[in-house]
This record gives structure tokens, C-alpha cells and sequence, in this order.
């Protein structure tokens, strides 16, 4: 009897140091079960101001590579058309009007800083509660309240700053909204700040690289202020959008230092990577929207549809386009499902599970409706048809499908879907809550007048409160 206890117990032994051989193995060349996860937002970028997104003045060959190995989303959106609350919804998967995160900012003089609502779970919350190590990169524009900051929304390290802008080089005296921080802790730097990010971003994934992570690289490029490197401007030197153009060379090395060490440790196989903007282009840094009309803080597709790329090389092919109807909402249900990670039930996200689409499961559009909401401005999408409201002014309609510009208002040929439509943002609207603060009259005349003036295909006679009394 004890012969046999002894075989036993030896062969258990031998699978045991087997399995362990394995996972040492697994481990020592960069191989998790579990991908990483690493989501890229840049801030304020144009529709066309990327190499894979069609521009011919902007050189982005990185991010260009990016593109080639995954999947280029050619009717993306994001759920704001304005910084906070365009990362509220990321953040969270849902729309960000379920909790009141409507307005830009934080807060209002009324309210004061309200940021992120208590209850509202993130993305770091789970993946940190599923043994990912989740780090926070860059621009957080979700709260400065201690509550609200990263280190108590998910994420057990922050390299940052909590505000919506800064200066790309040192402050000498920051606030602690616009210091870069590591914890809660001011960070002196020297050099520019997209470097300093980018070098933070590789450090980290060098010292995370044998167990799985979740990155959230939020950089402020190229929102302004517009600056740059000195020898980026000289390279630049006769560009017709020069420091435009000096930014977004750098961005691009930095997404390309990230890259090259990914696939240095061969991490990069196993690492699903989300590229996109936080909304489109602004007025006030040069960019391109391309045939697209409006900018950001309107409801035009210039203000909502974004460069958006996929990447998993080891689930799916890239090199290709799709062209389905799809949401930075969707970000959230398909990290959890390529993690395998479970949604609580209780959860509401109003995503879709990309995965499948991206395998060529699954044909069509993820979503048929999409919502849009700030303050007096709203819009919906059912299919190709896009409405846009303007409180106590009115409504238009248009056929995306052939009017990408944003033209020819349909509200009256065709009252039927018109009516529809309006409806259903009615609907979606008894879901969601009153904003919790507002952008204060001055912005919100200027947001006032510049949809009034394009619902018309009006010139916008000023798109700033100074541009407004000048």
C-alpha cells in the first residue's frame, strides 16, 4: 500500500514542478494568460492629423505602424464632444450623463470640484480587483477632490497631473491641480513633458512586465498651450502649422518608445492597445477635421468623431478597416471580455463587446443608436440618420451616409424618421440625470451661437468668449 501512496505522491510531485517549469517559462519570455491593457487618448488631435487618418502634413509614422498591425475604426465616436466628461464616459463605460458628469470641468463657482460620482465604478476598480496592476499616465481631468483622484478611483500608481491643461515645460510655482505628481507627490522635471510621460510609460511596463497591467496613457498633446521642443520647431522650421506639427512629432515618438519596448519584451503580441482622441479637433490649436463639420464642444461630427485603433495581435489580424457604428463606450466591455473577466451584474455599461467583430464573427454595426448630450446642445444617431437640437431653437436632421459635412437637413423630407428620432433622444434623456453644473454664460452663449450659426450653414462669427468682444 505504501508503494503505491509513494507513486502517487512522486507523480504529483512531477506535474506540480512541471505546471511551475511552464509558468517560469511563460514568465520569463513576457507571456501572460492575460493580456495588458493599454488605452492612448490623446487630447484635442483632428480627425485627419495622422498619417493612417489621411494627412499630408503631419508626420506620424508610429502611430502609423500602430494602425497597420490593428484595426483602424472609421465611425468612431466619443461620448462628449469636450475633455472631462469625454473621459468620464471612457473611464466608466457608460454615459456620463447617467451620473450628472454632463458639463466640461469638474465643477462650477456654484457647485464646486464634484468630479467622478462616489458610486461610479472605473475601469482601474476592476482590473485592479481582478490582480491587475493599473497605473494612471498623464492627464486626469476627473476630480481633484481627494476622492476623486486616481489613486482612490482604481489606479494604485499615477504619474500626472489632475488638471485639464498645463505647460509642457516646468512650473515654477504649480497649483496641485497642475503639478506633475507621482501619488500625491510633486514631481520637478526637466525637458518637456510628453517625454517625461513617454519615459514613465516605458519605465513602467520594463518594471510590470511579468505579470499582466492595465495603462491609462492620457496625454495632454495637443491641446494647448501650444509648445514645443526647440529642435522639434527647427525641424519644422518652414510648416505651415509649425508647432502643431513640432507636438505631434513628438507625441508620435513617445506612442513609438511605448511600442518598440512592448515588442523588445515581447509583450507586444499579448497587449491590447486602443488609440483614439478624447473629441475632436479644436479651434484653437490648428488642427484638421477634414471633410468633417464642426470642432470640439459642438455636436458635429468634427466634434465627436474620432481616430480610433484597435491592436491585439495575438486575437485578431490587423492591416484593415472597419466601418461599423462604434463608441469609445465600447472600450470598457471588451478590455473585460479579452481579460475574461466577468461583468457584475449589477454594472451598467452601455457598450459592446468589440471582440467579435474584430474576429469577423460578427458582421454589421455594435451599435444602431448612439447619444449625444451638453447642456442646450444634443444629438442621436439611429443608422446613417444624425439629429442635432438646439434648445428653444430647434432641430436638424441629415444622411450621414451621403452627407458626412453635414448639410442638408432632411427634418422636413422626411418627418417620419425626424419625429423618430426626436423621440428616441427623449427617451434616452428620462435615463440620465440633470447635469450637475454648467460652463458658465459666457461659454455657453458662444456654444449657443456657433450651433445656431452651423444648423444653418452659417459662418460662426466667434468661437471664444475674447473672439466674442474683440
Amino acid at each position: 500500500m505504501s508503494k503505491y501512496l509513494y507513486l502517487l505522491f512522486f507523480a504529483v510531485l512531477m506535474v506540480s514542478c512541471i505546471k511551475n517549469v511552464k509558468q517560469e517559462s511563460s514568465t520569463a519570455t513576457g507571456e501572460n494568460n492575460k493580456p495588458n491593457i493599454i488605452i492612448i487618448l490623446v487630447d484635442d488631435a483632428g480627425y485627419i492629423d495622422f498619417g493612417f487618418m489621411g494627412s499630408k502634413d503631419l508626420e506620424t509614422p508610429h502611430i502609423d505602424t500602430l494602425a497597420k498591425n490593428g484595426v483602424t475604426f472609421t465611425d468612431a465616436h466619443v461620448t462628449s464632444t469636450v475633455c472631462a466628461p469625454s473621459r468620464a464616459g471612457l473611464m466608466t463605460g457608460k454615459y456620463q450623463q447617467r451620473f450628472g458628469f454632463e458639463a466640461n470641468g469638474t465643477g462650477d463657482k456654484n457647485t464646486g470640484d464634484v468630479g467622478l460620482s462616489e458610486g461610479v465604478t472605473t475601469m482601474a476598480d476592476v482590473f485592479k480587483e481582478h490582480d491587475y496592476s493599473t497605473v494612471a499616465i498623464g492627464k486626469w481631468h476627473l476630480g481633484a477632490n481627494p476622492s476623486d483622484q486616481p489613486n482612490q478611483r482604481g489606479f494604485e500608481d499615477f504619474y500626472g497631473f489632475l488638471g485639464g491643461g498645463r505647460s509642457y515645460f516646468p512650473l515654477e510655482q504649480p497649483s496641485e491641480e497642475h503639478m506633475l505628481q507621482h501619488n500625491g507627490k510633486r514631481i520637478s522635471f526637466d525637458g518637456y513633458l510628453t517625454d517625461v510621460l513617454g519615459d514613465y510609460s516605458v519605465n513602467y511596463i520594463k518594471d510590470h512586465k511579468d505579470t499582466p497591467f492595465f495603462m491609462y496613457l492620457a496625454y495632454n498633446a495637443v491641446h494647448t498651450p501650444m509648445e514645443a521642443k526647440k529642435v522639434d520647431l527647427e525641424k519644422f522650421k518652414d510648416h505651415p502649422r509649425q508647432t502643431l506639427a513640432a507636438m505631434t512629432w513628438s507625441l508620435d515618438e513617445n506612442i513609438g518608445k511605448l511600442y518598440n519596448k512592448l515588442k523588445d519584451l515581447k509583450l507586444l503580441d499579448n497587449t491590447l492597445i486602443y488609440f483614439l482622441s478624447d473629441n475632436g479637433g479644436a479651434a484653437n490649436n490648428r488642427s484638421d477635421n477634414g471633410e468633417l463639420k464642426g470642432w470640439k464642444g459642438n455636436e458635429f461630427e468634427g466634434g465627436h468623431r474620432v481616430p480610433f485603433i484597435v491592436s491585439w495581435p495575438k486575437a485578431f489580424k490587423g492591416n484593415r478597416k472597419f466601418n461599423g457604428l462604434s463608441s469609445s463606450l465600447d472600450i470598457f466591455p471588451t478590455a473585460l471580455a479579452a481579460a475574461e473577466i466577468k461583468k457584475d451584474s449589477s454594472m451598467i455599461l452601455d457598450g459592446v463587446n468589440l471582440l467579435p467583430f474584430l474576429k469577423n464573427q460578427k458582421e454589421g454595426n455594435p451599435h444602431r443608436e448612439l447619444y449625444w448630450r451638453k447642456l442646450d446642445d444634443a444629438a442621436a444617431r439611429l443608422d446613417d440618420l444624425k439629429l442635432i437640437r438646439l434648445d428653444n431653437y430647434g432641430a436638424v436632421m441629415y444622411n450621414l451616409s451621403d452627407d458626412i459635412g453635414e448639410t442638408h437637413d432632411l427634418s422636413y423630407q422626411d418627418s417620419v424618421s425626424f419625429n423618430l428620432l426626436k423621440n428616441n433622444l427623449q427617451t434616452w434623456e428620462s435615463q440620465m440625470e440633470a447635469p450637475k453644473w454648467d460652463e458658465g454664460k459666457a461659454w455657453m452663449d458662444v456654444t449657443y451661437h456657433i450651433h445656431k450659426q452651423l444648423m444653418q450653414n452659417k459662418k460662426v462669427k466667434y468661437k471664444s468668449p475674447r473672439e466674442k468682444h474683440e
